[in-house]
């Protein structure tokens, strides 16, 4: 039985003895990084832990493995105040902690839609054993529903009944680009315990917020549910964002069949207040870590509890945003006059720009990165590609070797015969079309995010193609 959230539940000494709870995030990816750093600041003492050496080493010398505004300097600051370090051992983690969040990966099964839980298997059954104290292990990682109950069954299979390890869940709900605030500031957070106990020791987990929040005036609403509804709320979130860009991208195949403005319907349909203005922006799809996986894992859990029929819209919404990729492959074609035959446009030949390589600006993340994907369709259809992004190069030769990095803008634009704007960088919206013409063989421009002035880039002579927008 869940208990009710209380806004100030009776005071809990952590089993540690010490005045706040001592925390512990294993995994040190994005999520458990970033929880980590910002906990520290909020005054906890931190410890977070990954089997990864290399990434520990780099976060112990105050060097963040991954893009994110503001978190090297709170890394940096904490590190040299003691409250933060970083360890290999799952022996020191728990003896740390009092409170241990999970927050390893669950990416797509590598022969299915559903979600691997190996990472968090293999978490919980090397932590487990080692506990010598009452703790709490709490659960960050998205995974499908039903999971919070099998780690609480893992959890007493491998410790100590006497000990009374108990296990909670509290999801995470990080933007890429924005996630410091997200944490320390979050808009709100979702708690599920079943004693009054967890419910203590997670309320003094998470005093930093409200402390933070009392101080600069503002409300942190605390949604207290059962395990099954807080494991859901991360992937309902996910499929609604994912539903609404996929909805935007559907009407602007029909504006495009139809001669429409999709900027103009979606500014239109933002006004209303029962839809609301964020992502409502059409362009070349949804991409990252999270949305794509989610909705397929979402998938396949339902179907595996028999409610697959409720979800099944997700498969088009999975569709229509693959399909925007598509679309740029031949607006390429189309603009480079190249024939497109069963297999394809043929692009042989022909000099392409991709400007971005990262799923979203302000991230280095390439995942599932429509603006990579498209630039590896670019190459299979014969194109010499070139690709330029602000931060995410590294990670994008990795996942794309068989493609050009320039080391700027300009060195991918010179020489080539059309530009394709694939990430809304503030680089490549304020870009200077006079410039950029200048180095370019042809003015030819693909919009793929809808982020340009198309008028300025016109008066500038290229000629611009954006999705779900009249030719130009």
């Amino acid at each position: 039985m869940t208990v009710p959230y209380v806004a100030q539940p009776a005071p809990v000494t952590p089993p540690s003895g010490a005045n706040r709870p001592q925390l512990t995030f294993l995994g040190t990816g994005y999520l458990g990084a970033t929880y980590a750093i910002c906990y520290a600041e909020l005054g906890y003492d931190v410890l977070g832990f990954d089997p990864d050496a290399d990434k520990i080493e780099k976060l112990s010398r105050g060097e963040v493995p991954f893009h994110e505004p503001g978190l090297d300097e709170l890394l940096r600051k904490n590190l040299a105040a003691g409250r933060l370090r970083f360890s290999t051992s799952y022996q020191e983690t728990a003896d740390f902690g009092d409170v241990h969040f999970v927050c390893v990966g669950s990416p797509q099964r590598a022969n299915g839609m559903g979600a691997d839980l190996s990472y968090l298997e293999t978490c919980v059954t090397n932590l487990a054993p080692l506990l010598s104290r009452k703790a709490l292990i709490v659960g960050k990682s998205t995974v499908p529903v039903g999971t919070a109950e099998w780690v609480e069954q893992l959890v007493a299979k491998h410790t100590r009944q006497e000990l009374g390890i108990e296990v909670a869940w509290s999801p995470e709900f990080l933007q890429e680009g924005f996630a410091v605030d997200d944490v320390m500031r979050p808009n709100r957070i979702v708690v599920a315990t079943k004693t009054d106990w967890a419910n203590s020791l997670l309320h003094a987990a998470h005093k930093g917020v409200f402390d933070l929040a009392a101080v600069e005036d503002r409300e942190v609403p605390v949604v207290a549910t059962d395990f099954a509804t807080a494991e859901l709320v991360k992937h309902a979130a996910n499929a609604f964002l994912a539903t609404k860009i996929s909805f935007m991208n559907a009407m602007a195949e029909v504006c495009e069949a139809s001669g429409g403005d999709v900027t103009a319907l979606s500014r239109a349909l933002g006004h209303d207040p029962r839809i609301g203005n964020r992502f409502l922006q059409s362009g070349v799809g949804f991409g990252g870590g999270c949305l794509p996986k989610d909705i397929r894992a979402f998938q396949a859990r339902a179907q595996e509890l028999g409610a697959g029929e409720a979800l099944r819209f997700l498969h088009e919404v999975d569709l229509i945003n693959l399909r925007r990729r598509q679309r740029v492959l031949n607006l390429a074609a189309d603009l480079l006059s190249r024939r497109i035959g069963p297999a394809g446009p043929d692009l042989s030949g022909a000099k392409v720009t991709v400007l971005g390589a990262t799923f979203k600006p302000n991230t280095d993340d390439v995942r599932d990165a429509p603006s990579l994907a498209v630039a590896g369709m670019l190459a299979r259809a014969g194109a010499d590609v070139r690709v330029y992004d602000p931060q995410g190069m590294e990670n994008a030769a990795k996942a794309l070797p068989g493609v050009t990095y320039a080391k700027t803008m300009t060195e991918a634009v010179t020489g080539t015969e059309l530009v394709c704007v694939l990430t809304e960088w503030a680089e490549f919206r304020n870009a200077d079309p006079i410039a950029l013409g200048e180095v370019a063989s042809a003015k030819n421009v693909i919009d793929g995010r809808n982020c340009l002035d198309v008028s300025v880039w016109k008066s500038a002579g290229w000629t611009v193609r954006a999705l779900g927008r009249p030719t130009v």
